[in-house]
């Protein structure tokens, strides 16, 4: 299955070790993270490189060509934020992670369309990441 990956980037790289282990935790459980591109450390610079059209673009291609959402919302991120709102007006699954004490939007917090899920440790993303995707796998094959 396609899973789009959302994560800030230029709202700040602080939870970039989190983007890394939840892209490879989406692999080890056998599905393909489209935009595997977020949890690259030199991210900034192959992007500096690009337009923000041709960013905007790209992402938005691989987000439409995606079975679910997983954002992790501990950094407040407009562009985060913009693809929660796309994958939901596309009737795309959004699970959206958090650490404790963040600040995440009431956009977010409210929003009856998204899962949401704290976590403080691997294992708790482990456990939230599984069955999301569980879910996420049966509902892409029943509206197949």
């Amino acid at each position: 299955m396609n899973v789009f990956f959302s994560g800030s980037i230029r709202g700040g790289r602080d939870l970039l070790s989190v983007y890394q282990y939840l892209c490879t935790l989406i692999v080890s459980q056998g599905h393909e993270v489209l935009s595997e591109h977020v949890a690259d450390p030199d991210l900034e610079k192959v992007e500096s490189s690009m337009t923000e059209q041709e960013i905007f673009t790209k992402d938005m291609s691989l987000l439409e060509q995606s079975a679910c959402l997983i954002a992790e919302v501990s950094i407040p991120s407009i562009g985060v934020g913009y693809e929660i709102c796309a994958a939901i007006l596309r009737d795309i699954p959004v699970l959206c992670l958090y650490k404790p004490g963040s600040n995440v939007s009431a956009m977010i917090m409210g929003n009856p369309n998204v899962i949401l899920k704290q976590y403080s440790t691997e294992e708790e993303l482990d456990i939230a990441v599984a069955s999301f995707l569980i879910s996420s796998q049966a509902e892409y094959i029943y509206n197949s």
